[in-house]
């Protein structure tokens, strides 16, 4: 049974085609880096995934349970989770408050809320080992905007991994990092568990091929090619349309 697959997914916003017949399926514990230049419709299709589009044509299957019809919280409470291309923290809470508000997310307390949410024991106590076991327990008590820019990228992966995600999507998890931060996020992501299924948008070519298993290569909203990270650097359309050079 594959973790994820799409089949036939199709996408338009009016006149403008951001996917068109793309298929792919996920094996569990398996990395995929889906690359590609600006607008061949990488984000469109975690859009897709995640329930936040719903496709023009195609299915979305999660362990074999089709989802395309299923929203966002329910694919969620399924095991599948994102993180996005600008991070979506709340600035005004502790990294500790953050947290645990991560990890109270999928658990039957979200609905309580006549506690405070530190009279929850176990929530807190896995809200505290998920930050020590990322390096992160010395900036509990800060408040996540005073976080450097890299820093506040690691939290917003520890609140992915807050629910233990079967099925892990991160958009460009590196944007706007410095080189020093670009390593400390790639080392954080190459430690996650293989028992987390990964999908990978990263712009940086050398970061996502050091991290993945297999590459998918999107080029106008289709399938340009796919395969072992060697066989897709050696491809001639990859190189014509991705890395600029003229072979074709």
């Amino acid at each position: 049974m594959t973790a994820l697959e799409v089949h036939a997914l199709s996408h338009s916003f009016g006149g403008l085609t951001a996917l068109a017949d793309v298929s792919l399926a996920v094996a569990p514990g398996e990395r995929l880096a889906i690359i590609g230049p600006n607008g061949a419709g990488k984000t469109t299709l975690f859009n897709i995934v995640t329930g936040i589009f719903r496709p023009s044509a195609g299915r979305v299957r999660l362990f074999g349970r089709d989802v395309t019809r299923l929203p966002t919280h329910r694919r969620a409470q399924l095991g599948l989770a994102r993180t996005f291309q600008i991070s979506t923290l709340f600035p005004r809470l502790t990294v500790l408050e953050s947290v645990l508000l991560a990890v109270q997310g999928l658990d039957p307390a979200r609905f309580v809320l006549y506690r405070r949410r530190a009279a929850y024991g176990r929530l807190l106590e896995r809200a505290e080992s998920l930050l020590a076991e990322w390096g992160l327990a010395d900036r509990a008590h800060q408040v996540t905007r005073q976080l450097s820019y890299g820093e506040q990228r690691q939290v917003e992966l520890i609140l992915a991994l807050a629910g233990a995600p079967k099925v892990l999507l991160l958009d460009e998890p590196t944007a706007g990092l410095s080189p020093a931060e670009t390593a400390s996020v790639a080392e954080m992501i190459r430690r996650f568990s293989r028992d987390t299924t990964i999908l990978l948008i990263e712009h940086d070519m050398d970061v996502a091929l050091d991290l993945v298993d297999r590459v998918t290569v999107l080029f106008q909203g289709r399938v340009l090619a796919e395969g072992s990270k060697d066989e897709v650097r050696r491809d001639p359309k990859v190189a014509a349309i991705y890395f600029g050079t003229d072979d074709a």
